[in-house]
């Protein structure tokens, strides 16, 4: 795929013609070399003739991320000997479930990031500094890699962690854009404060963040964002993929969301029933990949939910765009009357800047129901401060979970885990 060769500033019409007639060749694609669909279609009696626009996609089955998990090798479309690189998810709601990618597979997921960070204001001969990892088969960061050589700007691959080998290569090599994780951000400025660096005057300009949402639910900044803001004023992107996905969602200078690729992916937002919620509405995110060779995906539900936004964005793309990712389906927590996800206790404990590092944990009571507990590394421990928390659930969820105070020995090998990819601040310990 050129990077020019984006249909974004099409027509809504012309671009959903051109995903249907994607759909079509992804079906019958995965009809004649996956052997997981092969099965699955002919079980239940699926004619995809009959799929010929989006508004049939219902008409097919779903799959499931334990599908995904106990058939893992049936939905290789390939042999082996074309696989060039191997992936693996981070294995956020069980096993990883490895991923093959083809060469095909390799430069579409280039185009996917070029076409990505071009969104977000990169530009050919613009330095960027990659501070999350490449290796452990982390798909991202690979792909960061493979994108940002696409569209011809320089790569500085520091890995994660670090401040002080992060800001080093700043001040020596002078990066436009960050790739990182926001809430690293923090540690980055509290490093530079310290050391007298004055990082409001440094190269940098934008940062591309991962993994963490920027935004609430209505696309206004999230605590995250205004705390990173309120002492560096960046210009922060959001960004949402996933290894399934093999795409990603990012946005533009106006932060009404990640806007789609339409090459690359189609979507569904359904409701418990499976049945489509109307735009704007909360849902779990359904993903059919397109263009790709090893694994594709046909209506797979992801079990993030999210809401889509398909008024037009200011920036004149004809895309419609994917919110933040409010929660996992499976994380969802009912405690004491009320429901809410994870991602809504991190956002109130970032607002508490006395508070290094959280850890949250849910299990199942003896009772059957939920209980939480939040372990804190914080400089304030007083009964005070344990009581300003406790206000600030009750104002925000209606609820005061269980509030530990850890010592950072304790607290940082779980959340800085040396065998996970990415920080850990929710472990769910409630029998499924």
């Amino acid at each position: 795929m050129e990077l020019n060769s984006s249909v974004m500033d099409r027509s809504v019409e012309e671009i959903k013609h051109f995903q249907e007639q994607k759909l079509r060749e992804v079906l019958h694609y995965v009809t004649q070399h996956s052997p997981y669909y092969k099965q699955l279609y002919q079980a239940q009696q699926v004619d995809i003739s009959a799929i010929q626009t989006l508004e049939d996609l219902p008409l097919l089955p779903l799959v499931t991320k334990d599908d995904l998990q106990r058939n893992n090798d049936d939905f290789f479309c390939v042999d082996k000997g074309q696989i060039i690189d191997y992936a693996t998810t981070s294995g956020t709601l069980g096993d990883p479930v490895t991923f093959g990618l083809t060469d095909s597979d390799l430069d579409r997921l280039a185009f996917n990031e070029a076409t990505s960070f071009t969104i977000a204001g990169i530009q050919k001969g613009d330095i960027v500094q990659l501070m999350t990892t490449i290796d452990r088969r982390f798909m991202a960061g690979l792909a960061y890699f493979l994108g940002l050589r696409k569209l011809g700007a320089g790569v500085i691959r520091v890995g994660a962690g670090i401040p002080q080998l992060q800001w080093d290569s700043i001040l020596k090599y002078k990066p436009k854009y960050l790739i990182g994780v926001p809430s690293f951000l923090l540690k980055l400025i509290d490093y530079a404060e310290k050391a007298g660096i004055d990082y409001k005057n440094s190269s940098v300009q934008g940062v591309i963040c991962i993994g963490e949402a920027l935004r609430t639910a209505d696309l206004q900044p999230s605590i995250l964002a205004n705390r990173i803001l309120d002492k560096w004023p960046l210009a922060l992107f959001s960004t949402y993929a996933s290894t399934e996905m093999g795409a990603a969602f990012t946005e533009c200078e106006y932060h009404q969301g990640g806007h789609v690729i339409p090459e690359l992916i189609l979507t569904e937002v359904v409701d418990q029933e499976n049945k489509p919620v109307s735009p704007g509405e909360l849902g779990e995110l359904v993903i059919t990949t397109l263009g790709v060779q090893g694994i594709p995906l046909v209506r797979f539900k992801t079990g993030d939910m999210v809401r889509k936004h398909e008024d037009p964005c200011p920036c004149g793309r004809n895309t419609y765009r994917i919110g933040p990712v409010e929660g996992r389906k499976k994380h969802m927590i009912k405690y004491k009357g009320t429901t809410f996800y994870p991602p809504a206790i991190h956002d109130i404990l970032n607002a508490f800047t006395s508070i290094q590092m959280h850890l949250v944990e849910v299990q199942t009571n003896d009772i059957g129901t939920d209980e939480i507990v939040i372990r804190l590394v914080s400089d304030d421990t007083s009964q005070e401060y344990m009581k300003q928390i406790k206000d600030a659930f009750r104002a925000k969820l209606r609820v005061t979970p269980q509030i530990v105070f850890e010592e950072i020995a304790i607290l940082q090998p779980i959340v800085f885990n040396a065998l996970s990819r990415k920080p850990i601040a929710f472990i769910d310990k409630r029998v499924q």
